[in-house]
Parts: C-alpha cells; structure tokens; sequence
C-alpha cells in the first residue's frame, strides 16, 4: 500500500488509530474527522457463478446504488455486498480497513463522483488500525478506478 501511495505523487498523511474504532463512525467520532470528508470502500459481487466483484468507493453518508448503477456496470443480474468473509478472501482486508491502494489488480474500482470535489477525503488503511487523508485526485492515478455519476442512492 506505501508503494502505491508513494508511487501517485500526491501529499497524504496516514493516521493510525485504535483498532476499537475502525468503523467509520466510531473513528469520526473519536478523533474529529466530518463523516462528510470520509469515504468508505465497499466489495460487491454477483450472486451467480462466475462471481464477478467491484469495489465501491462512496462518502460514508451516502449509499452504493446496487441495485441499478453497479449491476449495470458489472454487466450481472444480481449482486450483494460482499460479506466479512468474502471481502477477506478477496481483498486480504477486514472491513474497516479496506483500502483501494492494496486490491487486486484486475478488481475495478467504481468512485462516485461527488468525492471528487473535495478537498480531502479519509479512506481505510488496509489494516483496521490506520486510515488515508489524501485528495480525491488520487483515484485519476489508480489505473483500475473509474470515477462513476450516480453511484450512489438518490
């Protein structure tokens, strides 16, 4: 993951934490940071073999449209956010860690683009004990992400 952020170019600051507040609104809560600035990354994945999976990057006070935008872009009839254990398998990552700077390399990546506006955002460090501030811009180096209209519920 410090290869990869080194790699884009682009100021950040990583912030270690108590694993106990990993989840995005304990970790605003306990240290400061606007739920407004923070953005989560979410695994989906068809229900049907071959699975098929995305990762979904959104504001934390906003929800993945899954049901419409998502499944039309990975082209499959059904889909569902990834379990603990599925997002484990497939990322090496526990939720509330998960970062896009360590998936695999053939995993999309889907970024509304309402983040892109920001100033900063706060993105999950990989581990449940460290998150990213970094700009959005940061997604126009990634090479699998793609920043999406309307990934999100109206």
């Amino acid at each position: 993951m410090r290869d990869v952020l080194g790699g884009v170019g682009l100021p950040h600051e990583m912030v270690e934490i108590d694993p106990q507040y990993a989840d995005t609104a304990a970790f605003c809560a306990q240290y400061g940071y606007p739920m407004e600035q923070s953005a989560n990354t979410i695994i989906v994945g068809s229900k049907k073999e071959p699975k098929r999976h995305c990762a979904c990057v959104v504001r934390a006070t906003r929800r993945v449209d899954v049901n419409h935008t998502v499944r039309k872009l990975l082209g499959v009839p059904r889909l569902s956010f990834a379990d603990p254990e599925e997002t484990r398998a497939l990322t090496g990552m526990m939720l509330g860690g998960v970062t896009v700077f360590a998936l695999p390399a053939d995993l999309p990546i889907y970024v509304d683009e309402e983040l892109m506006s920001m100033p900063w955002i706060i993105l999950g460090g990989g581990s449940r004990s460290l998150k990213v501030k970094i700009s959005p811009e940061v997604f126009c180096a990634l090479p699998n992400a793609s920043v999406i209209a309307n990934l999100v519920t109206p």
